[in-house]
């Protein structure tokens, strides 16, 4: 995120507030009356552009970080508040604005990846979404990505629905360095959002895969941010997640007596879908977000108590099918950068590619309920595919210090060496290393085992009964017999 100098007017760089119609929505919707959480590296309220739209919030860094939740210690966190609440009350008038300016910012500060435990993200994130929830944030915006996974984590999202909150997470940035699955937004219930840039098309950064339930824009954004001009020029699913989580407070605002599933299943109803037909597919998900037609013409909300999305059905499923008829699950598109949302249905006068974010996609999409995998560490892996070893590694390492010795974290080391491959997955043997982050493992092979299959289920221990080989035949086989996770 590189600082920008003012120009006479922000306003004329902001594309993206152009696309979408911002003007027009203002006149229906600021966002007023909604609180959005931003999960991040803190909020600046000196901010020019964010001066009265900042609320006091929670630190969660360290006692040895300077500061509190109103010092960001990098510019992001004021970034995502920028993109959201930005006022433009800069030089008069002339700043940055926020899709929702009307909106109030509860900054909850995470500490630098730098400051703790590399395994502990997760629970650190766990704790900010159920203060967020508690707070009584309707939208928390979680711009940022782990590549962990954890029971905590899911609880928390869990907490945060079942507390009237809606939760919006960027996919992540790496989709040209190996694209993993990053989390909260490949967790249950939490809305995954790509980028899109000008052109409508996935930004090559962006990642994809079956965590992608949305996309926004997410490239030469010019917004808001901590650095010295106050300004910044930024790029990547941070930002889009931003969009998505003011988008969700424009018509929050304007529907206040609405559930957090009815303005979710609203956003997905008005939604611009893949040109091709598809429901969904794993560049843009369900589309790209589209609140200018949202507040026009809704539709029917429908049920107040039902999540929209299926994947939180699927994750509480207790036998979940690896080839699901859910298109979130088996939608089978190939991942592509040059996957375009629709084309215009009709010219509304305005020009070049502002005719293309008008009319994004004719039809409405109606998301319904439907069985998906369910996963713990590595969630909605794409179709037809297989672990390699060291992403059944890292999944294998992560398990063992988050969920099965959380006593040990950063003491148990899955080794990749001894990876077997199996149809169903892969077995590793694991060890204690004598302190925690200490990378060279006490010995090159150990009696422990740990199985991690390639559907993504939760890796587990095989049955001491049992041969592991066999084992692993009969899971292939369809025939488990029960099997210890903790």
């Amino acid at each position: 995120m590189a600082p920008q100098a003012h120009a006479d007017s922000t306003r004329s760089q902001q594309w993206h507030l152009d696309a979408m119609h911002a003007e027009e929505m203002w006149r229906t919707s600021t966002g007023q009356g909604i609180t959005v959480a931003v999960i991040d590296t803190g909020v600046d309220p000196a901010n020019p552009d964010l001066k009265g739209r900042i609320l006091d919030g929670k630190d969660l860094a360290p006692a040895e970080r300077p500061g509190d939740e109103h010092t960001d210690y990098n510019g992001h966190g004021t970034g995502m508040a920028g993109l959201i609440a930005g006022t433009g009350a800069y030089g008069g008038g002339k700043g940055a604005f926020g899709l929702a300016p009307g909106v109030k910012i509860l900054p909850v500060r995470m500490p630098a990846p730098s400051d703790i435990n590399g395994f502990a993200g997760p629970s650190y994130l766990s704790k900010a979404i159920r203060y967020a929830a508690d707070s009584g944030a309707q939208v928390i915006n979680i711009s940022m990505t782990e590549r962990l996974n954890s029971p905590e984590l899911a609880d928390a999202v869990k907490y945060a629905l079942s507390h009237g909150s809606l939760i919006f997470a960027g996919v992540g940035n790496d989709g040209a360095k190996g694209n993993p699955v990053e989390y909260p937004a490949a967790t249950p219930g939490v809305v995954g959002v790509a980028a899109v840039g000008k052109n409508l098309r996935r930004t090559s950064e962006s990642e994809f895969g079956q965590q992608v339930d949305m996309a926004a824009p997410g490239d030469e954004m010019v917004h808001a941010c901590g650095g010295r001009t106050g300004l910044c020029k930024g790029h990547g699913t941070s930002d889009s997640t931003a969009l998505a989580s003011a988008s969700a407070a424009l018509i929050w605002s304007k529907h206040p007596t609405w559930t957090n599933n009815q303005v979710l299943r609203v956003m997905l109803n008005t939604i611009g879908g893949p040109t091709d037909g598809a429901k969904r597919n794993d560049s843009i998900g369900y589309g790209i977000v589209r609140p200018r037609i949202a507040l026009k013409d809704p539709g029917d909300p429908g049920p107040a108590d039902v999540y929209p999305l299926p994947d939180l059905a699927a994750a509480a499923s207790p036998s979940p099918s690896p080839k699901s008829s859910d298109p979130k699950g088996g939608s089978g598109s190939v991942p592509d950068k040059n996957t375009p949302a629709p084309s215009a249905a009709k010219d509304d006068g305005d020009g070049g590619s502002g005719k293309l974010w008008t009319a994004l996609g004719a039809g409405a999409v109606v998301v319904l309920g439907g069985a998906a995998v369910a996963f713990v560490l590595v969630r909605r892996q794409r179709s037809a595919g297989r672990l390699s070893r060291e992403q059944a590694a890292t999944a294998a390492t992560a398990y063992l210090n988050t969920v099965a010795y959380p006593d040990r974290a950063g003491t148990v080391t899955a080794l990749p060496a001894t990876g077997t491959p199996y149809a169903y997955g892969w077995t590793f043997q694991f060890d204690f290393a004598p302190y925690p982050q200490t990378t060279t493992p006490t010995n090159a092979s150990s009696a422990y085992v740990i199985v991690v299959p390639h559907s993504g289920a939760t890796p587990h221990f095989p049955p001491a009964h049992l041969p592991t080989a066999q084992y692993m035949e009969m899971c292939a086989a369809g025939v488990q017999p029960s099997v210890q996770s903790s």
